[in-house]
């Protein structure tokens, strides 16, 4: 079974999901919650059978679909991909645990259920077309909760959302059968698998234009600036458990993809297209840090804030050096944390008075203690206080680019003053002050199902930030060797001197001593 581990993970949620249409409504709750809490357990199986010195795959599976054409069943996992899956499992358990009343539960959960074999195949596929059908079918779960359970405007964001993220899907498809013509043109054979293409070096000019390719399709599911649009009314009219998903999971797709594609088969393009990302990435960070000053909707703030930090792991990711992108994937893993904590936070008060405009509220501590201390403290997390989870991926993300550019990385640093200046404000809008609106008198504060969910996430965010070396070790050991494919690939003398020679600085500091 163990030798499975990753088919298992991927379609043992899929199998329930489909078993599900058989069980009674007064049941599903408990079903839901039993085969989520299986998945996180094999998830942390997973962990505890993983290899944290390793650098390479582990846990590979292969299985020929259609080997005429080089398309396999390949999957694997490594220290950038094992700790989402474990993300997207625990957040799957907490979310369907912590559901509340809403129609249609049944088809909510077995629709939480389709979404989570495809965020687990995403992360674990080794195959480009694999990994695109996992792709695109995460679109769908995610196009049915915002439809079927979202707000007024909820058919207009589905609709928006999918149109945005299957076009540059398309694209991105364009690149990875190109890719695999030109891997044929150099070795007469057909291949998908992404570990025969980290071999192949090609030319600058294709770097460029098979770069472009895949940024489209990435770019739009992170989502970079201009390309963000979509995702405020996502969030706006998706329900909390939607947020919830795709704020920790679904985003960090468009990241992962980057660090799994786009810098170990094109390191002189992403040289070349370093600076100009870049400059996206600022924009994202300090701009919609400051559209989400302007929000009064406290969801709107939340959500502006998810694309800020987005903005800070693609700086981290293109510092194309292992401090950065080490510390862009832990950020990943901070920020799915984070954000969904605070979604969650969200709709536990909209469950309560069905708003959530801050002029609405003012003086919440007083009435929900508890609720207002595990906001204060995923606030914080939020904008990077020391010893929180989110300060050792944004410090490791900014030393990172430091190294390419200190001028650049300043100007993004700004972003963490916006980012305390706008949290600090909703903050206070919301919880101090008098209780002035009378229906906020008497709310009831967190219940045991919230705090179910919310604890956990608390302890993750101050553990994390205490003592990342349980995660950050071997997402390190497996930055290093893409680190090191890249400058062994790099043709460009200027490619060659951004990306560094670890094996070269290793010799010169044993030299040393």
């Amino acid at each position: 079974m163990l030798d499975n581990i990753l088919s298992i993970l991927i379609f043992f949620p899929a199998l329930a999901a489909v078993l599900g249409f058989a069980i009674q409504r007064d049941s599903i709750r408990s079903y839901g919650v039993a085969v989520a809490t299986i998945e996180f357990a094999l998830s942390l199986l997973l962990w505890f059978m993983f290899d944290a010195n390793a650098s390479g795959m582990q846990f590979m599976e292969t299985l020929p679909l259609v080997p005429v054409f080089g398309i396999n069943y390949i999957l694997g996992v490594d220290g950038i991909s094992v700790f989402i899956i474990i993300l997207s499992t625990f957040f799957t358990l907490i979310g369907i645990a912590s559901l509340g009343e809403i129609k249609k539960v049944k088809y909510m959960i077995i629709t939480l259920l389709f979404l989570q074999m495809t965020m687990t195949g995403v992360f674990a596929a080794l195959d480009a077309i694999v990994f695109y059908v996992f792709w695109e079918l995460s679109l769908v779960p995610m196009l049915y909760i915002i439809g079927a359970w979202g707000g007024p405007l909820r058919i207009y964001a589905s609709i928006k959302f999918f149109l945005y993220t299957f076009t540059g899907s398309l694209v991105m498809l364009v690149g990875m059968l190109f890719m695999a013509y030109f891997y044929y043109q150099a070795s007469g054979i057909w291949t998908f698998a992404i570990l025969d293409w980290y071999r192949l070096v090609l030319p600058e000019n294709l770097q460029l234009w098979l770069f472009a390719a895949f940024f489209v399709g990435f770019a739009i599911k992170v989502p970079m600036f201009p390309f963000h649009t979509w995702l405020p009314y996502a969030h706006g009219q998706a329900p909390t458990i939607g947020s919830v998903m795709l704020a920790a999971i679904l985003l960090k797709m468009g990241t992962y993809a980057f660090v799994r594609f786009s810098l170990p088969l094109f390191p002189d393009a992403s040289v070349f297209y370093m600076m100009p990302i870049a400059v996206l990435a600022i924009i994202m960070i300090i701009y919609t840090g400051m559209v989400a000053y302007a929000q009064k909707d406290i969801k709107q703030v939340v959500a502006y804030s998810s694309v800020s930090h987005m903005g800070v792991i693609i700086l981290g990711t293109f510092a194309l050096n292992v401090e950065g992108i080490s510390g862009s994937i832990f950020l990943m893993l901070g920020h799915g944390v984070v954000a969904g904590a605070l979604f969650f936070l969200v709709g536990v008060i909209y469950d309560r008075r069905h708003t959530k405009m801050m002029s609405e509220f003012g003086g919440l501590a007083t009435v929900m203690p508890r609720y207002a201390t595990v906001f204060g403290i995923m606030m914080m997390a939020s904008v990077g206080l020391p010893l929180t989870i989110n300060f050792v991926g944004e410090f490791l993300s900014f030393l990172g680019f430091y190294k390419q550019s200190h001028i650049l990385t300043l100007l993004a640093g700004t972003g963490i003053i916006v980012g305390a200046i706008y949290m600090l404000a909703a903050y206070k809008k919301a919880f101090f002050g008098e209780v002035t609106n009378e229906a906020n008198k008497n709310l009831p504060d967190l219940n045991k199902k919230e705090l179910f969910a919310l604890i956990p996430l608390v302890i993750i965010s101050i553990w994390l930030g205490v003592y990342p070396k349980p995660v950050l070790e071997p997402i390190n050991n497996s930055v290093e060797a893409i680190v090191q494919l890249m400058h062994d690939k790099a043709i460009t003398p200027e490619a060659k001197s951004r990306i560094p020679n670890l094996i070269n600085d290793k010799n010169s500091q044993e030299g040393a001593h």
